[in-house]
């Protein structure tokens, strides 16, 4: 009985996950609103009924991509940023925006379905599809903000950012994790966001490949200047 139940279950596992990855390859072919539970059974060959068995609605479905993806997302750059070493404030933000690109050329479509093509008539469930991954994602932006500010500071002495300039359910992921921060810190942080986000999101939506041969040079450049802009020391 106890191997027929483990059989049964490693089945289903099996199934959830080719259903999740056959959902990303329609996406990917024929953009968000190509996944729907029947055009998911047609392709792998099952009934809707039998669909419906693993994923009530096409919601559920979409809400266990969108957390599983985003998930994968936060353990990539949390690895990252902690494997750095951490007496190097430009290595550890360097070695975050790589992994953060690297993910998303690895997994265009989840980086996709996270930042950029709402799913049509998709209604998420309270308190957002991912929050967890959401929490760490805004929490992982800040600290590269965190590891700067010791050195950059000073170029923001006359920042006009107030708390009230910002989002309240951001305030209340990232104000307990960093204390100490100012205002003018999670407004770094944010533009520290723009800058590595905007390139990654030109790059996999195709808008650079007519334009360079070389993504990897112009990111790798943008992210020594950004860094050089918050006057971190470089070691050698």
């Amino acid at each position: 009985m106890g191997t027929s139940m483990g059989r049964r279950e490693r089945l289903r596992a099996e199934t959830t996950a080719e259903i999740k990855k056959v959902a990303l390859g329609l996406m990917a072919s024929g953009g968000p609103d190509a996944i729907t539970l029947r055009a998911i059974a047609r392709e792998m060959g099952m009934t809707a009924n039998a669909i419906y068995g693993y994923f009530a609605t096409r919601d559920d479905l979409v809400t266990t991509l969108i957390d599983n993806v985003f998930t994968a997302l936060a353990d990539t750059v949390e690895s990252a940023w902690e494997n750095a070493p951490t007496q190097d404030p430009a290595a550890r933000i360097r070695a975050w925006a790589h992994a953060f690109r690297g993910w998303a050329l690895e997994h265009p479509e989840g980086f996709r379905l996270v930042y950029g093509d709402p799913v049509p008539g998709y209604r998420p469930p309270e308190g957002g599809p991912a929050p967890d991954a959401a929490h760490r994602m805004c929490t992982s932006i800040t600290a590269l903000a965190d590891t700067a500010w010791p050195h950059t500071a000073h170029r923001y002495a006359d920042s006009d950012f107030t708390w009230s300039d910002f989002d309240a359910g951001l305030l209340d992921k990232v104000r307990p994790a960093f204390p100490d921060l100012p205002p003018a810190a999670l407004a770094l942080a944010l533009r520290i966001w723009s800058h590595l986000h905007g390139l990654v999101s030109l790059e996999i939506y195709g808008h650079l490949r007519t334009q360079t041969l070389a993504p990897d040079k112009l990111f790798t450049e943008e992210l020594a200047q950004l860094i050089q802009t918050l006057d971190i020391p470089q070691q050698r």
